[in-house]
């Protein structure tokens, strides 16, 4: 299985297709979001956040039924929300980006994400905020704060760290 890797977010599409995939994978197999994340990005219009930020009722039941996704009327219900409140959010600060770091810190940030979006607990805020390489507190310190065991989570970090620094390793090359 692969672990997520982080990304460079160039658009508000990108973030709602990280957060949909955290909202997706809290709770299941990474595995099984992953095999079907190509029918996702089918059915929610290739993560156009201002598209799928007008989906209706109707398509809340449409994709309820589709068996090419997890049928979580309630996460997909709540993907809706997500992307609603991300272009509300990107209409009023000029950029997502802009928004994100309108706070003064991870703490900070992370309740406001979960305050504002569904389904964005600490474990996705962590996730989220890792993936599209906004500052985040140190894993080793972070993870003591969170109860249970999180090996994926801990794979993912050292991943994206180690890929981290080898770019920045061939950047310094001459």
């Amino acid at each position: 299985m692969a672990i997520p890797e982080q990304i460079d977010a160039r658009t508000l599409d990108d973030y709602l297709e990280v957060m949909t995939k955290a909202v997706f994978q809290a709770g299941v197999s990474w595995a099984m979001v992953e095999n079907k994340w190509p029918a996702f990005r089918k059915v929610f219009a290739g993560f156009s956040a201002r598209d799928v930020a007008q989906f209706t009722d109707a398509d809340i039941e449409r994709l309820s039924n589709d068996a090419s996704i997890l049928r979580s009327r309630n996460k997909i219900a709540g993907t809706i929300k997500n992307a609603q409140t991300m272009v509300a959010l990107e209409d009023e600060h000029g950029d997502f980006r802009k928004y994100l770091r309108s706070k003064l810190d991870y703490k900070a940030l992370s309740k406001d994400l979960q305050k504002r979006f569904k389904y964005m607990g600490e474990m996705n805020c962590y996730y989220f905020l890792f993936r599209v390489k906004e500052p985040v507190p140190e894993f080793e310190a972070w993870i003591e704060t969170i109860e249970g065991h999180h090996p994926r989570m801990r794979e993912m970090v050292e991943l994206g760290l180690k890929k981290n620094s080898q770019a920045a390793a061939v950047e310094e090359l001459p």
